[in-house]
């Protein structure tokens, strides 16, 4: 049985991580060491893969923090969860649902969807 809030808070506090080592750390917590992350913008595989989207991201969006939308779900080994971007204290900016499969208590593949994006 899976503590899907945890899991979930976990993934946005790796998202949140502006520490190098910190954030290592919560990676491999958090992701398979073989995990393949895919949305509509971007892919990732590895721990390396997934250190360098969420440094590319922070990189983006500097002071922006990751938050979760309610409580997550889930089933057997999958969850989704609801999150949302954007300087605090402010509406976010953008907003996602990711389904993710788990193996052994971490993450094995995240699927990405945005549900809400700024215009362009």
């Amino acid at each position: 049985m899976h503590d899907f809030n945890a899991i979930a808070r976990t993934y946005i506090t790796a998202w949140n991580a502006t520490d190098a080592a910190e954030r290592a750390a919560l990676i491999e917590k958090t992701f398979a060491a073989d995990v393949a992350y895919r949305d509509p913008i971007m892919q990732g595989d590895s721990h390396a893969g997934i250190d360098a989207l969420i440094a590319g991201v922070q990189g983006q969006f500097p002071g922006f923090r990751f938050t979760l939308k309610g409580d997550a779900d889930g089933y057997a080994d999958t969850i989704r969860f609801s999150w949302a971007l954007g300087p605090e204290g402010v509406p976010s900016v953008i907003e996602g649902t990711d389904v993710c499969q788990i193996e052994d208590g971490r993450l094995k593949t995240v699927t990405g969807f945005l549900d809400k994006v700024p215009a362009r």
